[in-house]
């Protein structure tokens, strides 16, 4: 793997120099934060605010890409919805470019993370989303990613068997259950023909809603901003066992409800959704193993247990996607809404 030497200027004293160059003046207090894909800095500035500067990752989105997201971000500020929204930079752009490096900034969003287990906590999350959807639908995106249907999957397969990721007694067994997930997640898609799509956040799990009491959630990181079902920002949220994610997911709907329509269709996406999300990952992680934070973050990635493991976990999602009428007919004494929850988490 050739090292990756994308963030080799990204010292301190680099990412202070290009807040200057667009006017933010640090005091000298800062803290690197917690980012795998980008590089992040908190920023005391002389004129009292604090600032966090997202510095991208080269090669990943295009400039138009990135503003696309800054706009959906901007767009949902205007809309009261919480966000962490960029600033203009310089009185210019929100993506400014320093010596061959891009980066935005945003204020400092303080809080916590949600306390997922209690229900009125979801509930007020379901009704932040159900507003961020109502933003979402007004238009499109035209440069964003698309998350449907297997296409994302395919991607990250044919680019894991191209570098010959997988290791070579692994590969036949890997593909062959990748390949047939895949088909079962296009036809969870294809069933869904009038499918609505619209702007998402994209990756909306707890660690990127920060939580205030008298505030309560708002989002942060619209990095992965996709088009796609209203669903995917919804699967996320949800952990446990199979009782506990439907309890979670109905007080979600209870509050996402009150607020946007939500065809509850999309339940028999949860799965497909899922198996997407894990062969996505084995790709970026193969991806961005030449940064040396990443075999340091992630030491059991690439081993033959990793991919022996993934074999059998994608075999689990492969029955979960089963089509309904493959399914046993639900108890005729069972109640028809748990039924239809089950539907994402069987």
């Amino acid at each position: 793997m050739t090292p990756d030497t994308s963030f080799a200027t990204l010292t301190p004293e680099f990412m202070l120099d290009a807040l200057e160059a667009v006017g933010l003046r640090a005091d000298g207090r800062m803290l690197q934060l917690n980012s795998y894909e980008n590089r992040v800095l908190q920023v005391h500035l002389e004129d009292g605010r604090i600032a966090v500067a997202k510095f991208y990752r080269p090669g990943r989105w295009s400039d138009a890409q990135i503003l696309e997201e800054h706009g959906f971000a901007r767009e949902l500020e205007d809309a009261e919805v919480p966000v962490a929204a960029p600033w203009l930079l310089a009185g210019q752009s929100t993506l400014a470019h320093y010596q061959g490096q891009r980066f935005a900034v945003t204020p400092r969003q303080g809080g916590r993370a949600p306390e997922l287990e209690d229900p009125e906590v979801l509930t007020w999350i379901g009704r932040l989303l159900g507003r961020l959807h109502g933003v979402g639908r007004r238009q499109p995106f035209a440069h964003r990613l698309r998350w449907v249907g297997a296409e994302p999957g395919v991607l990250a397969r044919d680019w894991l068997l191209q570098h010959q990721t997988v290791p070579l007694e692994i590969a036949p067994a890997w593909q062959a259950v990748v390949d047939a997930c895949l088909e079962r997640i296009q036809q969870a898609f294809d069933a869904l023909a009038d499918l609505r799509l619209l702007r998402l956040h994209g990756d909306c799990h707890p660690g990127n809603i920060l939580w205030t009491p008298d505030r309560g959630p708002h989002f942060v990181d619209l990095d992965d901003a996709v088009t796609g079902p209203a669903v995917q920002d919804l699967w996320m949220l949800l952990s446990g066992d199979a009782l506990a994610a439907r309890q979670q997911l109905a007080c979600v709907l209870e509050g996402y409800e009150t607020v946007a329509e939500f065809d509850r269709r999309e339940l028999s996406l949860i799965e497909p959704l899922r198996t997407l999300r894990m062969i996505h990952h084995s790709a970026w992680l193969a991806k961005r193993w030449g940064d040396p934070a990443f075999p340091i973050a992630f030491p059991w990635f690439g081993t033959p247990n990793y991919w022996h493991d993934q074999v059998a976990k994608l075999r689990e999602q492969l029955e979960a996607m089963r089509p309904a009428d493959e399914l046993p007919p639900p108890d005729a004494a069972g109640d028809d809404d748990d039924f239809e929850f089950d539907a994402g988490f069987r």
